[in-house]
């Protein structure tokens, strides 16, 4: 192991262990899972020793090495991790590290540390290819990889993609990721983990509502409790893919990266290429996974807090009904209910009086506001609310000013405009000069008014998304990073903004755009009966606090059901609060029940923003899941039945989380009219019951009775 080039790494943090060895080749994941006992060199020599499978029958006569970047040269013959060429030629690498380092500091054979970032700087004379690595073992235990490729040749190199890949045990023979369309994303799907490619494209341009998501493997019927897993996602906002492999002959893999259209990276001398991050998580069981990533989610630089202003947003008040006086009413309601921020949603520039015009055209009406937004900001800051804008900055309507005035910007990929969706195209903002017309625009929004926050969307797939100036070329990666570049853009000229993603609800939700915004709109479909999966589902890698999760009004706007306000409410906690509803239509009795509800989340907002998320397995039909305080003192779960009890009546309720050794008063939480259906089990007095956290987990509570789309909550407190 002391020889040039031969090199192991041994990394811990937060539970997990990875263990990554070169011996001159690109670095191989020897073991990512449990953390292991302390090693010294000598034990981190026989560890990678002792893994070296045979080789097999009629297989290459030295075991396969399948790297963080696997290449064909090694003996795969699975996805290579590089697939380019240099005009049909450099199609193959044989890449050899030329240094390490963790941390920045230099490694010659063995190197130990807790979380910390490894770097592999390596060549392919041949081929005349730079590739660095980075592989970093977070202090959340989550690993996180990227790569960047540099032709040092004198003829271009296209890359026509580049993926990276982790190594699960042969156990992992389930994998579970995510289907879904619009109001209805991330909808979990589960298939056996076979012999062959799950390979999950995602070619929409954004993250999309079908996305993989998240994609796990572990052992057949792994749930939120427990059950090895491991899993992958791409940070990326555009075209990506995610993958999970099994081969005949070397390990199972899970992978991801940009997923890159014909001739869109083409690599001239010195011009590099840099990969998206791939996250890994391991876990016993998907909440530990969740836990993972909200943890990096909490402990990134510029993070949200768990004092999350309740917010009221106009759309299905108003849509695009932009009158001053209703909005001035809309603005007093929401104030005297507790609200403390207020959004005007589209429909407030250019000639933008429905869908079919003035997208693009980032100027207030004249015709709408003579004033400008001036009078009605001024009521809601007078009010103590903070003002919100909706802003759609990647989209256009060719029934606008600047489609007018410069219709190359408009992105195709032949000479007829791609076929429309939702009466709009997208606008090229990967050319510089449509860049800075939109964002001058915005700034120039953001300078004159006292905006606090952005409801920043994004409607329709990039579809044929080519570039009119070069020809129709693909688009979509420089379209990809020209929304961060504006993001970081905006934000360095108004720092305290905060940014929401919504795209046609959840449909651009990713590390990426995480590491830039302060909340995502979970779906446009508000209906609580769904959005209890949504808000379930979107929690496996968001944490609460950046939710965005509204009460709307009693008949849903997009699935037309109708359920009580205490169902809509209870859902709605469970993220950060906000109203879609127009107020003006509210009975008195509602307004008292909706005020009772945002005083109560305003009280225990810092646990249910701020706890660890928790998950109940074994309730069919039920919803039972809740948050428990980090220092396990508080907890608050919800009981929700999605259709007719059947057992009737369910099972005890049992409750994960809880410090097994200290009591606990359990109660019900009853705020505004009683669930419908509600009937009380004996424990349920006006003191609760006080059990030990280990008897609420094994043995439980009995469950109310109510009727389909209720929920009951419960309060935990430490006595």
């Amino acid at each position: 192991m002391n020889g040039h080039g031969d090199t192991v790494v041994v990394l811990a943090a937060d539970g997990v262990g990875l263990v990554l060895h070169s011996d001159g080749g690109l670095p191989v994941v020897r073991h990512w899972g449990a953390a292991l006992p302390e090693m010294t060199a000598a034990e981190a020599a026989a560890l990678v020793g002792a893994g070296v499978p045979l080789p097999g029958s009629s297989t290459p006569d030295e075991p396969v090495r399948v790297a963080v970047l696997p290449e064909l040269s090694a003996g795969w013959s699975g996805r290579p991790g590089l697939s380019g060429s240099r005009g049909g030629r450099a199609w193959s690498t044989a890449f050899r590290v030329e240094s390490v380092q963790v941390d920045g500091v230099p490694v010659d054979g063995f190197a130990a540390a807790g979380a910390a970032e490894v770097v592999y700087d390596a060549v392919d004379t041949d081929a005349e290819l730079r590739l660095r690595l980075v592989i970093a073992l977070l202090p959340s235990g989550l690993v996180r990889a990227r790569a960047e490729l540099t032709n040092t040749g004198a003829e271009p190199y296209t890359v026509d993609g580049l993926s990276l890949a982790l190594p699960v045990p042969a156990s992992a023979d389930e994998l579970l990721d995510f289907g879904g369309r619009h109001n209805q994303e991330r909808v979990p799907q589960r298939s056996s983990f076979h012999t062959g490619l799950h390979l999950r494209e995602n070619r929409r341009g954004r993250t999309g509502a079908d996305t993989a998501f998240v994609l796990h493997a572990g052992a057949a019927g792994f749930g939120f409790a427990r059950g090895e897993v491991h899993a992958v996602h791409t940070a990326w906002s555009g075209n990506h893919v995610h993958y999970a492999e099994r081969a005949a002959a070397g390990p199972s893999l899970l992978g991801g990266g940009e997923l890159l259209l014909p001739g869109e990276i083409r690599l001239g001398t010195g011009e590099s290429y840099t990969s998206p991050w791939l996250f890994g998580a391991y876990g016993d069981g998907l909440d530990a996974i969740a836990g993972r990533f909200h943890r990096f989610q909490r402990a990134r630089p510029r993070r949200v807090d768990t004092n999350r202003p309740v917010t009221l947003n106009v759309w299905e008040a108003v849509y695009f009904d932009h009158d001053l006086p209703r909005l001035l009413d809309l603005a007093d309601r929401a104030a005297a209910l507790g609200v403390e921020r207020f959004v005007l949603d589209d429909g407030w520039f250019g000639s933008r009086r429905d869908d079919t015009s003035g997208l693009g055209d980032w100027v207030v009406s004249k015709d709408v506001w003579p004033d400008g937004l001036h009078p009605l900001i001024e009521r809601v800051r007078s009010h103590g609310m903070e003002f919100g804008l909706w802003f759609e900055p990647e989209m256009v309507n060719v029934d606008s000013d600047v489609a007018r005035a410069h219709p190359e910007w408009i992105m195709a990929a032949r000479p007829e405009l791609p076929v429309p969706a939702r009466h709009q195209q997208v606008l090229n903002i990967g050319i510089p000069e449509a860049y800075a017309h939109v964002r001058d625009q915005m700034l120039a929004i953001l300078d004159e008014y006292d905006i606090g926050y952005i409801k920043w969307d994004h409607n329709r797939d990039l579809i044929e998304a080519g570039n009119r100036t070069d020809g129709g070329r693909p688009g979509v990666h420089a379209q990809t990073e020209a929304y961060y570049r504006l993001v970081d853009e905006l934000r360095a000229a108004h720092p305290a903004l905060e940014i929401e993603s919504c795209s046609s609800g959840g449909l651009r939700v990713d590390l990426e755009v995480l590491a830039r915004t302060d909340r995502i709109w979970v779906s446009d479909n508000i209906d609580p009966h769904d959005r209890q999966r949504l808000l379930r589902w979107t929690a496996q890698l968001v944490p609460p606090e950046y939710l965005g999760s509204h009460i709307a009004s009693g008949r849903s706007h997009t699935t037309g059901r109708v359920h009580d306000l205490g169902f809509r409410a209870a859902t709605a906690v469970f993220g950060h609060l906000g109203i879609e509803w127009d107020l003006a239509k509210a009975t008195d009795a509602e307004i008292a029940e909706l005020g009772a509800w945002i005083g109560w989340y305003r009280e225990h907002r810092d646990l249910l923003l701020g706890g660890t998320l928790v998950r109940m397995d074994g309730y069919p039909g039920v919803s039972l899941h809740g948050v428990v305080a980090p220092d396990r003192s508080r907890a608050v779960f919800a009981f929700a039945p999605a259709d007719s009890l059947y057992p009737d009546p369910v099972p005890a309720l049992r409750f994960r989380g809880l410090d097994p050794e200290r009591r606990y008063r359990i109660r019900p939480v009853l705020v505004g009219a009683p669930p419908s259906g509600l009937r009380a089990p004996r424990w349920w007095g006006d003191e609760g019951a006080v059990l030990t956290g280990a008897a609420l987990e094994h043995v439980g509570v009995a469950a109310p009775l109510v009727h389909p789309d209720q929920a009951v909550l419960f309060q935990l407190t430490v006595v």
